[in-house]
């Protein structure tokens, strides 16, 4: 018979460090309220739960990456909101911050999670923060305790 591993969503023993970005800032809070609690419903204290701020969701791997690298964190949380507007740069923004976020996991071997809204418009974001879809915040947070969680296997 194999053996099976899979993160469970006791996040009492972590350390976890949430990144937030400003732009979009009424979205952003509301994903950060959605991640906090979420992470006291897994037993996370405050005391474990580092948050930090950056301008835009183009500048959250950077962040990402000093943390990751810090090895002081279980886990790192991303969040922040894009919104397509009339030019190419959306793609840009979203692509960049998506593959940064991927590309410090895999380099650090830390859970980096992704809960940045990437949206058609301002409904739609509202909608993933809390609203009537879902609330990505929340989301990214159980992701990365459940990461963390499975990363105490091996």
């Amino acid at each position: 018979m194999p053996k099976f591993y899979e993160g469970d969503l006791d996040g009492s023993f972590f350390r976890l460090a949430i990144i937030v970005s400003r732009f979009t800032e009424d979205i952003t809070e509301r994903l950060l309220e959605g991640a906090l609690t979420k992470a006291k419903e897994a037993g996370v204290s405050d005391s474990s739960i580092s948050v930090f701020y950056c301008p835009g969701a183009f500048e959250i791997p950077l962040v990402a990456e000093a943390l990751a690298s810090s090895y002081s964190y279980d886990a790192v949380i991303c969040l922040g909101c894009v919104i397509r507007g009339e030019t190419s740069h959306f793609d840009y923004v979203a692509g960049e911050c998506a593959r940064g976020i991927a590309d410090v996991s895999r380099l650090y071997r830390v859970p980096v999670t992704l809960g940045v809204i990437t949206a058609e418009n301002r409904s739609q974001a509202e909608a993933r923060a809390g609203g009537s879809k879902t609330n990505m915040g929340s989301d990214a947070m159980e992701a990365a305790i459940r990461m963390a969680s499975l990363f105490e296997g091996f």
